[in-house]
């Protein structure tokens, strides 16, 4: 693949967000002041706030959302949605977020707290209309401390199970969003050793006045976010909070955004309020929770900026020597200084051949192999470099593996007759050479996660097709690892490569005796 493409690919399967991995109930049985409570939770995705609410919730839980293992920070968060303490916004306030952080290596607790009972399967319905009634805030008062309970009990859960989730017991913190924001808000005062947050995230929150008491010495660095237009005016509550804070002389920051609404959540509106999370990662950097505690573990932003260091280098070298020519400069003159080897063996291709270097160094080790892959490279890119990678070295025999790259338009569309032209035309070059030659097969692909809705596996059955074709007639050695290493979706198992694309050790040790067997085929070869 070019680089650019396979750098972010490789970077995007490592910091891929976690799906839900499983659920945890907050109690061991009934909620306790709630133990009468007997209607069922449920789900209601059609309703005026256009987005999956859960609502009548008896029974809390944690949806818990794991990062990838590699850029695990230690950190970790209970998140509370919003829905006027009837329904949760379980998407945009919920499941969005956790997934949106997993990929700053953050652990994610989705709180399901206790909600008010709704007597329709249109929840929202009826809390819009309790919304318009003066008592409303009598209504769901009963319904707080219940609420505020679970997030308490939640952060103390996470912390009694620190170590089984690998986070730091002192880095577990509490965010929550318009009534979850409440529970937020509450869970940093009176709180215990067992269920102190160790930071806090109110955003648009909710905070009635009998919640907030005497801040603790101790109290949590806290980051507020909310919107000047909120429609329930819940806007003053912030900024009471975040003055609190200021004036208790405690870490606190405020973004009070012009426009957004009440809600915005991970919504997209094209306002500067769906950057609120990335100031919020900003927040966590800037407090130290996004280094990871192990010390063997690079950041999120420590791997982007080496990758982007990396690139930029990458870049530089593409545009003074676009065939890379210069890559294997060195090496290949030193072996034009010795006599030929007639069983020495040129490997020319890609990421694929480049890679197997590293990932099975046993392959090579004490024999006449020349790996000439670059990765990210087309099959123009290696016609253009033949001479100087292969011809030149004078080898037995060539080993020619290519042509994926070119399927997924990395250097722009080209067809595929085009691509077994180039490859074509490197067999043709090596056959005058007096160069045996192996041709593979394209490995099998089902999708490139980076660029979706190519659908590559038919393309690269019919390029395999012409090129078992072009073999047999010119009586040239065709290695087929597509038929052993295709699944049923005529792509690769992720045993055999994790990405779809780049084989894993076990995918090279299939190659490995399939290849040999070409080669020694090859040689014999009059």
């Amino acid at each position: 693949m070019k680089l650019k493409l396979i750098g972010s690919l490789l970077l995007l399967a490592c910091l891929g967000a976690q799906a839900q991995q499983k659920v945890i109930p907050l109690y061991p049985g009934a909620a306790p002041g709630s133990e009468s409570w007997n209607w069922n939770e449920a789900e209601s995705e059609n309703n005026a706030f256009n987005t999956k609410v859960v609502y009548n919730v008896t029974h809390p839980s944690l949806s818990v959302f794991l990062p990838d293992s590699t850029i695990a920070t230690g950190t970790a968060v209970v998140i509370c949605p919003g829905g006027g303490f009837h329904t949760l916004s379980i998407n945009s306030e919920g499941y969005d977020v956790a997934k949106w952080l997993n990929k700053q290596g953050v652990a994610c607790f989705v709180l399901k707290y206790r909600l008010a009972h709704s007597l329709t399967n249109d929840p929202v319905k009826e809390l819009m209309a309790k919304m318009s009634q003066k008592d409303f805030p009598k209504q769901v008062a009963p319904i707080i401390p219940l609420a505020v309970a679970d997030a308490r009990t939640a952060i103390a859960y996470v912390r009694e199970h620190a170590a089984e989730y690998h986070v730091s017991p002192q880095r577990i913190g509490i965010m929550g969003f318009s009534a979850g924001g409440t529970l937020a808000g509450a869970a940093a005062f009176n709180y215990t050793a067992s269920n102190k947050p160790d930071f806090d995230a109110p955003i648009y929150a909710y905070v009635p006045p009998e919640l907030l008491s005497k801040i603790p010495d101790d109290a949590p660095p806290m980051f507020i976010a909310a919107a000047t237009d909120d429609q329930l005016g819940l806007a003053p509550h912030s900024v009471e909070l975040y003055s609190k804070w200021q004036a208790s002389k405690h870490s606190a920051e405020l973004h009070m955004y012009q426009k957004g609404g009440h809600g915005f959540g991970m919504r997209k509106q094209n306002l500067p309020t769906d950057n609120w999370i990335e100031r919020f990662s900003d927040w966590l950097e800037l407090n130290g929770l996004l280094k990871p505690v192990d010390p063997k573990i690079k950041s999120v932003k420590e791997r982007n900026e080496q990758w982007e260091a990396y690139h930029k280098q990458w870049e530089d070298a593409f545009h003074k020597d676009w065939a890379n020519m210069g890559r294997y400069k060195a090496d290949n003159d030193k072996i034009k200084a010795l006599a030929p080897n007639p069983k020495s063996v040129v490997y020319m291709g890609d990421s694929i051949t480049d890679f197997w270097l590293n990932r099975d160094s046993t392959f090579w080790n004490g024999k006449p192999y020349y790996n000439r892959g670059i990765s990210g490279q087309t099959t123009t890119q290696m016609l253009v470099r033949f001479r100087e990678d292969v011809i030149d070295l004078k080898p037995g025999a060539v080993v020619i593996l290519a042509g994926i790259n070119d399927i997924a338009q990395n250097n722009g569309p080209i067809a595929i007759e085009d691509v077994f032209g180039n490859i074509q035309s490197m067999a043709l070059l090596a056959k005058a050479a007096n160069i045996k030659v192996v041709i593979c097969s394209v490995l099998p692909a089902y999708a490139f996660p980076w660029r979706p809705g190519m659908e590559p596996a038919q393309k690269v059955i019919q390029l395999n097709t012409m090129l078992k074709t072009f073999a047999d007639a010119q009586k040239m050695v065709y290695v087929d690892y597509h038929s052993a290493m295709a699944d049923e979706r005529k792509g690769l198992p992720k045993n055999l490569a994790a990405d779809g694309v780049h084989p894993t050790l076990e995918g090279y040790r299939i190659m490995g005796p399939l290849v040999e067997k070409g080669i020694t085929e090859a040689l014999k070869k009059k």
